[in-house]
């Protein structure tokens, strides 16, 4: 009967306007009106969010739902695992998917796989990350802290902007809605690193109001919505900065092109995880325990 009610959902989503609603949301959660601080409180007590760790623990020091729903942390609340060699994870959330892809196929969950190279835009551009590597989806429910950071340090090299559809990126939605991913709205950052070309993708969903990068500034709502590339040269960003916000949740994916990279071995899925958190090491097999949150 579970499974029912998730095609159910699934299918419900297909006729949903999912643009319209994102753009009212867009609208209403930056209204400045004193109803923020109401709905702000209740958001606190229905979805269990930590303000002991916000930069600003009040209602009434946000301008807005937006400005409480994109709030920074107090320094020290997200450690970076230190080493060269570490890989971090780049938000808080859950894992959703941690593994190798092959022949440009990932897993998106069990019986529904998507194409990586569509997943980047449909260009090859970047050595093989297209085709094989290593890959890790976080997905971030709306308690979680909605600032992207990056995994390790790399030099900017392009962002691609892909127009599409805005289905829920929720467990069940990636259970069956086929090529949720790809079929998406995205905002994908391609880095040159020491291991060579990495990719972190921000996956639009429904009620995701707007995507911004540090750099960029809001990238989408698009005034244009066809696919967009746009090079850069010489930007680079350490391990631990902020590369972008999602304004309302949403899902972040990594991919590395590099099969030396080693996932750690006692990462599973559904497993929550914090921005800064150790996910894996370049070519070490066993590395040190992550930090349990």
């Amino acid at each position: 009967m579970d499974t029912v009610w998730k095609h159910c959902k699934g299918w419900l989503f297909r006729l949903f306007p999912h643009h319209l609603v994102s753009r009212v949301t867009f609208w209403v959660t930056r209204l400045q009106t004193p109803l923020k601080n109401p709905a702000i409180r209740m958001f606190v007590r229905a979805f269990d969010v930590d303000m002991q760790e916000a930069r600003h623990a009040h209602p009434e020091d946000y301008a807005s739902f937006d400005d409480f729903f994109t709030r920074q942390l107090i320094p020290g609340a997200r450690p970076i695992a230190p080493g060269s060699d570490v890989i971090v994870s780049p938000a808080d959330g859950r894992i959703s998917q941690i593994a190798d892809y092959a022949s440009h196929r990932a897993i998106q969950a069990k019986g529904r796989r998507f194409s990586m190279r569509a997943l980047l835009g449909g260009a090859c551009e970047y050595g093989r990350l297209c085709e094989r590597g290593k890959f890790a989806t976080i997905y971030l429910s709306p308690r979680n802290y909605h600032r992207v950071h990056m995994p390790m340090d790399g030099v900017l090299k392009e962002m691609v902007y892909v127009p599409g559809r805005l289905f829920s990126v929720a467990p069940y939605s990636a259970e069956v809605v086929e090529n949720l991913y790809t079929r998406n709205e995205r905002v994908i950052s391609i880095f040159e690193t020491e291991l060579g070309w990495m990719a972190v993708v921000m996956v639009g969903a429904v009620n995701v109001a707007a995507i911004e990068l540090t750099w960029e500034g809001m990238v989408t709502p698009a005034k244009n919505r066809t696919l967009q590339r746009k090079k850069y040269s010489g930007l680079k960003l350490n391990k631990g900065d902020e590369l972008g916000i999602f304004h309302m949740g949403s899902t972040a994916i990594v991919a590395f092109e590099s099969l030396a990279v080693e996932w750690h071995p006692d990462l599973r899925k559904q497993q929550p995880v914090k921005m800064g958190q150790l996910l894996g090491r370049s070519g070490i097999t066993r590395p040190p325990a992550p930090e349990v949150y």
